[in-house]
């Protein structure tokens, strides 16, 4: 029997279940996997564009029609109202370096199983829809491979351009463009006019299993933004070079990563996360004294000024580190995330669907950034979280129960069809909050 064949049992003829689902989502792993059971399905390569096929592949044989828009998106829609806008749900399909298996992967497989049952009981003339149904698969989520995150989202609501996005280059020079038409995703479909969108994903924190809770309704999302540092020294040798000669680079750069860590000290607790995430030393040569180290530094807050005053500490630190050891230290604001709040009738829609599912729900805050913060801008948007067993993430051992994820697909298909039938119609899309807000 073949794929085709397989997805063919399964498609709208007869009703998905919840195995029909696990086993979907189990085979997505073997895409990228790693040895220590996570993924490694970076944007643009060909693990990512193998788990993408099939995605377009899987979604055909359950009755659904695919496009894909010039960023990479990927469009699964069953469009029963021609012309109708559509009620859109999803997630991503690619990973970090390394990563864990459900971020990202579970929405969408999730997305795409609520999708078909909608469309059964559609087809079933149990249901009549006011709005059209559509799986999306975003691309460059993670902002692993290209800079910056949220890429498709963001190029599809129009908070980054089209053009400069495709230009964006890898590490290797690789273009957004090339590794696109590399694995076949550079399209040239139109994006679908959006009533409305829903997005499942893992906690990747600890909040719900800490409170033995299935479903999170996300009320908000955390101010964010980064820090792009250059470290500027002098090049020397290690063993010539007496100790009161130096500039290095990278002592000074490491006393920047713990100021980085120790800021938090500052504020209150569980409030406002920082990191150094990237790290790199030029020219890394084991006998020489580095020159350089570029490091980005990210700040996320559940209040913007808690975020501003830890940036304006920090910079102020490095500037006296910078005259202290008399070396150049630029710093330059990146990537700067205003919060977004969800409409309040999504989140209550969220509680009655999970209500209505069986399982228990609470109000939780999105410390992450996520495709439907971008998407929110556009249309009113939904997110919601299921458990992550320890709060890992971002690694191998990202782990959430099939008894969760199952629980969520039975709660986000109450979502979907809540969505199909304009349920969110009269609510206006978040804008990003003020800064005096918080």
């Amino acid at each position: 029997m073949t794929m085709t064949d397989q997805f063919a049992a399964s498609a709208n003829t007869s009703e998905v279940t919840d195995e029909d689902f696990l086993a979907d989502f189990h085979h997505t792993t073997v895409y990228g996997a790693t040895e220590a059971g996570g993924i490694d399905r970076q944007a643009g390569t060909a693990d990512h564009g193998a788990v993408r096929a099939w995605f377009r592949e899987r979604a055909e044989a359950l009755g659904m029609t695919v496009t894909i828009d010039g960023i990479g998106n990927q469009y699964a829609a069953y469009e029963w109202i021609p012309g109708e806008p559509t009620a859109l749900i999803g997630s991503h399909l690619d990973s970090q370096p390394l990563g864990g298996r459900f971020d990202g992967t579970y929405g969408v497989i999730a997305a795409l199983h609520a999708a078909a049952r909608v469309n059964d009981e559609v087809a079933a003339g149990r249901l009549t829809p006011t709005h059209n149904l559509t799986v999306v698969d975003w691309f460059n989520e993670e902002g692993a491979r290209f800079a910056p995150s949220i890429m498709g989202s963001s190029v599809m609501v129009g908070i980054q351009g089209l053009d400069e996005m495709l230009a964006v280059t890898d590490v290797d020079g690789v273009t957004v463009k090339e590794a696109l038409d590399s694995i076949g995703c550079l399209g040239t479909d139109t994006a679908p006019e959006v009533a409305a969108y829903a997005e499942i994903h893992i906690e990747q924190g600890r909040i719900l299993e800490r409170e033995q809770t299935t479903i999170g309704a996300v009320t908000q999302s955390w101010y964010t933004q980064k820090l792009l540092v250059a470290v500027k020294g002098e090049q020397s040798h290690t063993g010539a070079t007496i100790m009161s000669d130096r500039h290095d680079a990278l002592v000074a750069a490491s006393k920047i990563v713990l100021f980085t860590e120790d800021v938090v000290e500052n504020f209150e607790p569980e409030k406002i996360v920082t990191s150094v995430g990237q790290f790199t030393v030029h020219p890394n040569s084991p006998i020489v004294v580095p020159r350089e180290v570029d490091l980005v530094i990210d700040l996320r807050a559940s209040k913007t000024q808690d975020v501003l005053d830890a940036r304006d500490t920090l910079k102020r630190q490095i500037a006296e580190l910078a005259a202290e050891r008399n070396i150049r230290i630029d710093v330059e604001d990146y990537d700067i995330r205003d919060i977004q709040h969800y409409p309040l009738d999504g989140v209550e829609l969220t509680e009655k669907a999970s209500a209505d599912a069986g399982v228990s729900s609470m109000r939780i805050e999105t410390m992450a950034g996520h495709d439907s913060v971008a998407v929110n801008r556009i249309a009113p948007s939904v997110m919601v979280f299921i458990p992550s067993i320890d709060g890992v993430s971002h690694c191998e051992r990202e782990f959430s129960t099939d008894a969760d994820m199952v629980a969520g697909v039975t709660a986000f298909t109450q979502i979907a069809t809540r969505l199909v039938t304009g349920a969110l119609d009269d609510t206006t899309p978040g804008e990003p909050a003020p800064t005096e807000r918080n």
